[in-house]
């Protein structure tokens, strides 16, 4: 399955607050205006809505959400560094698009929480049955869940929700079933060594599986590159040979499951992620 880093990222606000995902420190240099607007150069991930990511064959989705401390009210609110748009809107288009494609399945993996109580996450998971309602798959054996699965029963959003509150709800997967480990370097060639490394540690059975193929900029990569931003510091010049990895990976066990990237469009990154499908179907086949 093809995936979206920071999937929600499309849009920030430059005049919202700075998030409580960021530093004291940041939040102070806030203050001045370019900051923001540098910031947003760094803070976005993504160029195309959800729709534009469905569309384009997008089908995980990594989720950060926060309330806005001093607002009154539960609103949550998609965040990277800068607020983005209300969930409850995001989810509403990503549903727009399933009731159009009855047989499409989307993985919504909800792994960062910031300034949330209990009652922001009741307000949320609420939010979150009111719009997907019997499209929400109950949690079972990973290995169960397969298309023919869901079709029958007629689901098509699995939720996977990093944190506690997931117990009380049959229809929120846990986020251990979804791990997405994070190489956290701006070095292309030490990102595909970890990228090998994770697949070779997978978790045989029981568990999704998230390879980040994505360069994650330091505080001097930033401070040497304030007004190109992400995606002509890192993104551009290294897509390529990222790309070039994905084609020489398999599927299946111990194999890729979902890929994520920044800045989906950029190369042919669901379709290439989507083609090697083509070797499970080759198996198929050869055992027949």
């Amino acid at each position: 399955f093809p995936g979206s880093h920071d999937s929600f990222s499309y849009w920030v606000d430059e005049k919202s607050p700075v998030g409580p995902d960021q530093a004291t420190a940041i939040k102070r240099l806030a203050k001045i205006s370019l900051v923001k607007k540098i910031m947003k150069k760094w803070s976005v991930t993504q160029n195309l809505t959800f729709k534009e990511q469905l569309e384009g064959g997008i089908r995980y989705f990594d989720l950060r959400v926060s309330s806005r401390p001093g607002e009154m009210g539960q609103e949550i609110y998609f965040i990277h560094g800068l607020f983005g748009i209300k969930v409850s809107d995001g989810l509403k288009e990503i549903n727009a698009f399933l009731e159009q494609h009855p047989k499409e399945v989307i993985f919504l993996d909800f792994n960062h929480f910031y300034a949330m109580d209990d009652s922001h996450h009741f307000f949320l998971v609420n939010r979150i049955r009111s719009v997907f309602g019997s499209k929400l798959c109950s949690v079972e054996c990973v290995e169960y869940v397969t298309l023919q699965y869901m079709w029958e029963k007629k689901q098509q959003v699995l939720i996977f929700y990093h944190h506690p509150s997931y117990e009380e709800y049959p229809f929120l997967w846990p986020g251990n079933k979804m791990p997405a480990p994070w190489a956290n370097t701006t070095n292309v060639h030490k990102l595909l060594q970890f990228l090998e490394t994770t697949l070779e540690e997978r978790s045989r059975y029981g568990t999704f599986h998230v390879s980040q193929a994505i360069l994650t900029p330091r505080v001097k990569t930033i401070a040497r590159h304030l007004v190109r931003g992400l995606k002509n510091t890192l993104v551009h010049r290294n897509l390529p040979m990222i790309l070039n990895w994905v084609k020489t990976q398999k599927p299946g066990v111990m194999g890729v499951n979902i890929i994520t990237s920044d800045f989906v469009e950029l190369v042919d990154f669901a379709a290439t992620v989507i083609a090697l499908n083509d070797h499970l179907l080759e198996e198929d086949e050869s055992a027949t």
